[in-house]
């Protein structure tokens, strides 16, 4: 009797062909949403890049230094703008026909938006056409961008064992870095290859024509990526009639749960804030007024980022294992710790202190960064979760993020110094603590405890 039950705890360990082909599939999606995310944010962040070093000259050329810098900032926010729009269409359609079809259809947007902006005439050839035209393909861009996040992070989520969902949705958040790191090395190779007066006429271009490598991408996550066991579950307990899906998910996530998308905007105040000073609006900073050497500085901003992929990793993983809130928490006191030395450190246009002060605010706004896909999805029920999420997210955005290099490059020029900004960084930091103050964990000790227990709604405000 003893031997059958050792032998049955053997086999019992020892994987099926099922396990197997499910850990394979997962891993499948894993990496596709790590690359289809890495060049979704490409595509999205190299036009900040570009606002900030290019476009001023080729788009708004009648204008001073500073007004043309505004207007090339103010068309980079029109993607943000767009992109709560993006997030409420997929959203819809996301929480009642599934999560991988708007993933496709967004990520195909976003690769045929972006080489479009690379075959733009600039406004020395149509005049002021070619700025409507740009704006238009930005605000498209970030209606893409919008819908993408949240079906990606559900995909990631929705699919992983309940105990991994934290790492797993860093693999759609890594994006971010990996977006930012590829849109730098690919502009600062194509810049240094040619004169500067080649690059303003034509070599801008090839970074942006470079996105056509998305839809290979697009294309296999259609045919060879399934949707999430999660979704799909909903989708029979609706065919059973034990569910419903709303017919407007949106209106009833706002009925259900407008406090928590609020809070979930919130979350990503601090990390939002610095993250876009980082990458756009303290390059144009440091190249204008501290006279800085745009390549060097892009370098140090690819470098910067390197460092911060293994931050979010790192911190999805120990959300698993302490919790989501405990990390948020943490990165964002950092975050209002280091908003002052940040800006101390740039002033000194030493290129070794900017890498310092963009790195450690790097540091700590991945670890609020890396939770929040698993966080997020938690808060909500799966018949609104796109929806929810999607909200909270894009509000963010809207805000915070398109918003904060152009706030930026006001205050300097109203004020005469950056410590108006890091007062805003500080503040943003401070938003962020409260609303993971406010939620409660989703992945409390008594669930990670508990083998059977699901993280979630159960647990959420």
């Amino acid at each position: 009797m003893a031997g059958d039950r050792s032998a049955e705890r053997v086999r019992a360990q020892v994987p099926t062909s099922s396990d197997t082909h499910g850990r394979r599939a997962h891993r499948k999606l894993l990496t596709a949403g790590l690359v289809g995310s890495s060049i979704e944010w490409y595509d999205f962040f190299l036009y900040g890049t570009a606002a900030a070093l290019v476009f001023p000259h080729i788009f708004f050329p009648g204008s001073s230094p500073f007004v043309a810098t505004l207007l090339s900032f103010s068309t980079f926010w029109a993607g943000f703008v767009a992109r709560p729009v993006g997030g409420l269409i997929a959203g819809h359609y996301g929480d009642k026909y599934g999560r991988k079809p708007a993933v496709v259809v967004s990520l195909f947007v976003m690769g045929a938006c972006t080489f479009l902006i690379g075959c733009l005439p600039t406004a020395g050839a149509i005049g002021v056409a070619a700025p409507v035209l740009l704006v238009l393909l930005r605000f498209a861009q970030g209606l893409a961008c919008g819908g993408q996040w949240g079906g990606i992070v559900l995909l990631l989520t929705e699919s992983a064992s309940p105990k991994r969902r934290g790492f797993s949705g860093t693999f759609g958040q890594m994006g971010v870095s990996f977006g930012v790191l590829l849109g730098n090395l690919i502009f600062v190779g194509t810049s240094s290859s040619v004169s500067n007066e080649a690059f303003l006429s034509w070599g801008w271009r090839i970074p942006f024509l470079l996105s056509a490598v998305l839809f290979p991408v697009v294309y296999f996550i259609q045919t060879r990526v399934e949707d999430s066991p999660e979704f799909k579950e909903l989708e029979r307990q609706v065919a059973a009639g034990k569910e419903v899906v709303p017919q407007a998910p949106l209106l009833e996530a706002i009925k259900g749960s407008w406090r928590t998308i609020l809070l979930g905007c919130g979350l990503l105040a601090a990390t939002n804030a610095l993250f876009y000073i980082s990458i756009a609006g303290v390059l144009s900073y440091a190249t204008a007024a501290l006279d800085m050497n745009r390549n060097e500085l892009l370098t140090m901003s690819m470098l910067s980022c390197l460092i911060s992929v293994p931050v979010v990793a790192w911190s999805g993983w120990m959300s698993d294992r302490i919790g989501r809130r405990p990390l948020i928490m943490v990165g964002a006191v950092g975050i209002v710790v280091w908003a002052f030395p940040y800006f101390w450190l740039v002033n000194t246009a030493n290129l070794t202190a900017f890498f310092v002060a963009v790195t450690v605010g790097s540091i700590f706004q991945s670890m609020t960064y890396g939770p929040v896909a698993a966080y997020m999805g938690e808060l909500f029920a799966p018949n609104v979760r796109y929806s929810g999420a999607s909200l909270a997210y894009q509000l963010a955005a809207i805000t915070i993020s398109g918003g904060t290099p152009f706030i930026m490059t006001a205050l300097i020029e109203e004020t005469g110094t950056t410590t108006v900004v890091a007062v805003f960084v500080a503040l943003m930091g401070v938003i962020t603590f409260a609303s993971a103050w406010r939620l409660r964990e989703t992945n409390p000790a008594s669930v990670r405890s508990d083998p059977q227990a699901l993280p979630g709604l159960a647990h959420a405000v």
